[in-house]
């Protein structure tokens, strides 16, 4: 489990064990999580995500507190994740980097409470699952359009990008900020330091 250059988000690179028979690998352990984030991540729901090549999804994000973390890795096909540092007052604020996640070296990412999340599935088909920390609550749901050239996340240029309706009129990351709709980053990091307090006081009862 491996920090990225995003606080709050890490890249997790499993062991797989196979022989002729085939594979098998742990893609989710919570203890190394706590390691890196110092605090466990609630599971309130799963998603699957089924993509045909070129569909680009996000950039997604939930008001903090509570947020949305999430976790998340491809078990069919290939995807480019992209995580997005959207909190205002952040060091790296605005900043995205990707990890490639596919069938192959099923890696995971891990995107804490505030970030942005967007994939794009670079396979014909890909499968996309992703455990979160909050169930979904679309008047708590919000987008960043990943096309936006100020933000700059340089997507594969021989893959045509195709957007839901919502995604395409989502608003560019400066004009989510004039409108006070991106979280703060000290109020996520407030929002973690309380799930670290938790996670203590419910490792020693």
């Amino acid at each position: 489990m491996n920090p990225l250059s995003i606080s709050g988000a890490y890249v997790f690179t499993p062991a797989i064990h196979g022989d002729e028979r085939g594979s098998f690998l742990e893609w989710y352990r919570e203890d190394r999580l706590i390691d890196a984030a110092g605090h466990p991540m609630r599971l309130a729901q799963a998603n699957c995500s089924i993509s045909r090549k070129g569909v680009l999804r996000g950039v997604h994000f939930a008001d903090v507190p509570p947020g949305q973390a999430k976790y998340v890795t491809c078990v069919s096909g290939a995807v480019l994740d992209v995580v997005v540092d959207i909190r205002t007052g952040s060091p790296t604020f605005g900043r995205w980097e990707a990890v490639e996640l596919d069938d192959r070296a099923r890696k995971g990412v891990y995107i804490g409470e505030g970030l942005g999340h967007a994939f794009m599935a670079l396979s014909d088909e890909a499968v996309v699952i992703y455990l979160c920390s909050e169930p979904y609550a679309p008047a708590r749901e919000h987008g960043i359009h990943p096309l936006d050239p100020e933000l700059g996340i340089v997507w594969p240029a021989d893959v045509e990008p195709l957007l839901s309706p919502k995604d395409a009129a989502a608003p560019t990351l400066a004009e989510a900020e004039a409108t006070g709709l991106l979280p703060r980053y000290d109020d996520c990091r407030d929002y973690q330091g309380r799930l670290r307090e938790a996670g203590i006081s419910d490792a020693l009862a």
